[in-house]
């Protein structure tokens, strides 16, 4: 199993601590978001990450050349990183896109228990990690569900319509590596392909009648993402038990 990492992004939310370095090279707990990550994939037998950089890549370059796990790790840089979406990493990242892969934001945390249940779970060609909670807010990347397949992926879903929220991790198989590709190519030909995100695919491909988007639930698991100064101090006040 091969991951993909997105970590192209400054994290601007969380400046003045991104003025010098990346979202993803943020520490705690003695090690970078980045250095977390790639131990729990290691950790949960993932064999080859592959990270996409864009600010200031020369370090997350020497973050990764320090990386001494078993998993190898690469990076790939996007240039486009100023003036694009995330879709745009996902397509300078494409001919990754072979195999069976993980795709993984660049601030999403888990532990070891979490990668491994989303490895061994349902064999939809493309399945998005979720989780559920009381309620949502404009900032989640809310999910509508039928059963366990997913209908429509978005943060604009309205209440009546959001059964759980995307956690920022997915799975692919050998068949939705192609039809995810696939995608990614024809939108980034559009005129708004190059302000949109990975996730504006998703949902194309659950609305399609060719192919089948399924869901896997984390329910249990403990799992943070890190976008806004009040993220920052939840992780540093819980990391440590989040990823034991």
């Amino acid at each position: 199993m091969k991951a993909i990492i997105l970590s192209a992004g400054r994290g601007s939310r969380l400046l003045p601590m991104t003025e010098s370095k990346p979202k993803c090279l943020l520490e705690f707990c003695g090690r970078s978001v980045l250095g977390h990550q790639l131990t729990m994939l290691d950790r949960a037998g993932v064999d080859q990450a592959t990270v996409v950089t864009g600010f200031m890549p020369q370090m997350v370059e020497e973050e990764v050349q320090g990386w001494d796990g078993r998993m190898a790790v690469s990076t790939l840089f996007n240039p486009f990183f100023q003036v694009a979406d995330n879709l745009a990493s996902c397509w300078m990242a494409r001919g990754e896109m072979s195999d069976s892969f993980l795709l993984l934001n660049g601030d999403t945390l888990f532990n070891q228990a979490l990668v491994e249940h989303v490895i061994q779970s349902n064999t939809y060609p493309v399945s998005v990690t979720i989780d559920r909670k009381s309620q949502y807010d404009e900032d989640d990347m809310k999910v509508t569900l039928d059963g366990e397949r997913l209908k429509a992926i978005g943060k604009r879903l309205r209440a009546e319509e959001t059964d759980a929220e995307s956690i920022g991790l997915l799975k692919f198989t050998q068949e939705g590596a192609g039809l995810f590709r696939t995608k990614v190519e024809q939108m980034m030909r559009t005129q708004d392909g190059i302000s949109a995100w990975f996730l504006k695919a998703i949902d194309a491909l659950a609305k399609s009648p060719e192919a089948q988007v399924g869901t896997c639930s984390i329910e249990g698991h403990p799992w943070c993402e890190l976008d806004t100064p009040e993220d920052w101090e939840h992780l540093k006040a819980t990391g440590s038990a989040m990823l034991a």
